[in-house]
């Protein structure tokens, strides 16, 4: 039975909900779907739901996480079928990360919805930039219902990816905040990295450039175990770093990515060295967390929590830096991974951006390549600015 609007989710409306518009293209047609639990309907109703009632679903392809969010970072799957629809799910992490070239000549489509989180190193951007080389190879036609980017469309952070450190948490020579949604995304690198996919982008109806999820009317589910919340989404630009490093970014509490320590931190004089930057948007006090999984599972943990008291004025990307530069030079327990190179995008941040002064000098030369790329990017964009 067809379920009614949830109250408040009146405003956007994504690119699944417009199936109308379509479902000529795509009635009766055999079709895989690439999608998550975040791929549903205003309604509530999956995507893959929804598209089987006018296309015949052959499979379903899950990214990182799993098809229904079980999974952790890092975690396998296995192939299974989907109670629902019968489709043969199949995994896209791991050991493959696209539709290899048997299964796509079974289908006429392949269709891609997944909500971003709106950083470079989220690895769903991977997912669909490999699916549409696939499809590319395959001449088979690729149709992406977009979503609204989490952490809004209006800026742009962080240092562009060095394509040497090429990976599955980057690809491409991309910032960190990239300020687009996933269907702009996929445009710009089907566009700008000729990769020759028969691309269709099913875009939002409603969406402007400023606003961040919770300003949509759209229901909030979860794009990862950690990801939780719009101030978590907007954080994570700031503390993933901390992923290359032996300090919690907070995985295993209820605060994710706003929170960032270890046991050998002293929560006070961290918070007072952060303060003396004066960060616009943000508020750092002491904390202490004990995670139960991940890293310092059961351990106590002293660190700092960010509050994001300004949005618009918070620089997440510069905070991280900082804060990550604030650690290394007070505590000399903490050590950097060579994991750190693929998701700062080169491995500047572990061998030359060492001190105040030189993060600074970093930050002040990036803001021209960063001109640079929106420039780049401005031709692939669906939405505009609500002042336009």
């Amino acid at each position: 039975m067809m379920k009614t609007a949830l109250p408040g989710c009146c405003g956007v409306r994504c690119g699944i909900d417009d199936l109308s518009g379509i479902a000529p293209l795509i009635s009766g047609a055999a079709v895989g779907l690439v999608t998550n639990m975040t791929g549903v309907t205003r309604e509530m109703i999956l995507s893959s739901d929804a598209v089987a009632r006018i296309a015949d679903v052959k499979y379903l392809f899950s990214p990182e996480h799993g098809l229904r969010g079980e999974r952790q970072a890092g975690e396998g799957d296995s192939v299974y079928k989907d109670r629902s629809t019968g489709a043969e799910i199949i995994p896209l992490y791991g050991g493959r990360t696209a539709p290899d070239a048997d299964t796509l000549s079974k289908l006429d489509f392949l269709l891609f919805d997944i909500q971003d989180a709106g950083a470079r190193y989220y690895t769903y951007l991977s997912t669909l930039t490999d699916c549409m080389k696939a499809c590319a190879d395959m001449k088979t036609p690729m149709i992406v219902f977009d979503r609204p980017n989490p952490i809004s469309l209006s800026r742009i952070e962080g240092g562009i990816l060095d394509e040497r450190f090429s990976s599955f948490v980057g690809r491409y020579a991309v910032p960190t905040r990239y300020g687009l949604t996933i269907g702009e995304y996929a445009r710009y690198i089907c566009g700008s990295r000729d990769i020759g996919c028969d691309l269709r982008v099913v875009p939002c109806s409603g969406l402007t450039r400023e606003m961040y999820y919770d300003d949509t009317g759209l229901c909030f589910i979860n794009p990862s175990p950690n990801i939780n919340s719009v101030e978590c989404a907007v954080n994570y630009i700031a503390t993933c770093l901390f992923e290359g490093t032996n300090i919690s970014e907070g995985r295993g509490t209820t605060t994710p990515f706003c929170v960032a320590g270890a046991p050998f931190v002293d929560p006070d004089a961290l918070a007072s060295a952060m303060d003396a930057y004066d960060l616009p948007g943000v508020v750092i006090r002491p904390a202490y967390f004990t995670p139960v999984c991940s890293k310092y599972a059961g351990e106590s943990c002293g660190g700092v929590q960010l509050h994001v008291t300004d949005r618009d004025a918070y620089r997440p990307f510069e905070t991280g830096l900082r804060l990550f530069d604030t650690i290394r030079s007070l505590f000399p327990e903490m050590t950097v991974r060579n994991g750190i190179d693929l998701l700062f995008g080169s491995d500047r941040l572990r061998t030359e951006l060492i001190g105040k002064e030189k993060i600074g000098e970093f930050l002040k030369s990036n803001s021209e390549p960063l001109a640079k790329w929106a420039e780049e990017a401005e031709k692939y964009r669906i939405y505009r600015s609500s002042a336009n």
